[in-house]
């Protein structure tokens, strides 16, 4: 957890108490083209845009806590880090009008369960693992939950996977459950 973020969300008028009610906005540059999101991350809450700088996911670890069985749901205790970072998802999917398929989610899960602080040539991968740091940096997350979510969004997704290129993940969790 990070106070000052909290506090600088609050100051601009982001209820930070549901993080299901936040998610990482896509931002373009003058070129129009995608922003990817560095350590200053933009953070939508209904109307408003707040600007906060986050830590990288390794400093937000906190605790040894360690995550139920994310094989038997429910989990609702983790609901709301999952829905920020799929929330975040079908966003840029719809922001950007382009859904990728399942064998990519899976990937880009993978790669922030992995390898969180690093880098991806997808833009997406940028705003999964800025939607994880704000819900890292609202509440306390140890490193085996972090992992346990990440690995749960990547078995999701490739669970979805029907053939090279479908988007099964996409049309039936982010655009059906949450909208996109």
């Amino acid at each position: 957890m990070d106070a000052n973020v909290v506090a600088e969300l609050e100051k601009a008028g982001v209820q930070v108490d549901d993080p299901k009610r936040l998610f990482i906005p896509v931002e373009r540059d003058e070129q129009g083209r995608i922003k990817p999101v560095g350590d200053e991350v933009p953070v939508r809450f209904g109307d408003i845009t707040a600007h906060v700088h986050l830590q990288p996911v390794a400093k937000l670890l906190t605790g040894d806590k360690q995550p139920p069985n994310f094989n038997k749901p429910p989990f609702f205790e983790y609901e709301p880090f999952f829905f920020l970072i799929e929330a975040t998802a079908a966003g840029f999917c719809r922001d950007t009008r382009h859904a990728e398929n399942d064998q990519e989610f899976a990937q880009l899960y993978r790669h922030l369960a992995r390898r969180p602080d690093g880098q991806h040539k997808n833009p997406l991968f940028s705003h999964l693992r800025a939607a994880a740091r704000l819900y890292m940096s609202l509440r306390d997350v140890s490193q085996a939950e972090f992992e346990a979510v990440a690995q749960r969004l990547h078995d999701s997704a490739n669970r979805y996977s029907a053939h090279v290129g479908s988007q099964n993940y996409f049309l039936n969790v982010l655009r059906q459950v949450l909208g996109a």
